[in-house]
């Protein structure tokens, strides 16, 4: 499962993380954001332990979603270092995820 994300725990949980983090950028009316969330959640178990996914209500967590540009959900950002790597907008198929996630672990 994906941790929830909120502005508040956004540095602690991903800035300041060691671990590659995927951070889904979502809001609950979004068509396409409820196609992609289980396939977050998917990944977040197939991944356990070596990268970390997360999710971020645009909605109600609008600080962060502003501090990356977001204007399109969904949005995957790939953290890495505290620093964005990747990047997906919109709900795409997991073996497009999982080669954009070989590629920078």
């Amino acid at each position: 499962m994906a941790l929830e994300l909120t502005d508040a725990n956004f540095q602690s949980t991903v800035l300041d993380s060691d671990k590659l983090t995927v951070v889904d950028f979502w809001a609950e009316w979004c068509g396409p954001c409820k196609v992609i969330a289980p396939v977050v959640d998917e990944l977040a178990d197939e991944y356990l332990g070596k990268v970390k996914f997360g999710k971020v209500n645009v909605d109600f967590n609008q600080q962060t979603a502003m501090k990356y540009g977001i204007r399109s959900i969904p949005s995957l950002l790939i953290f890495k270092d505290g620093s964005v790597v990747n990047q997906i907008i919109g709900s795409v198929p997991k073996d497009s995820i999982v080669k954009l996630l070989e590629e920078t672990i």
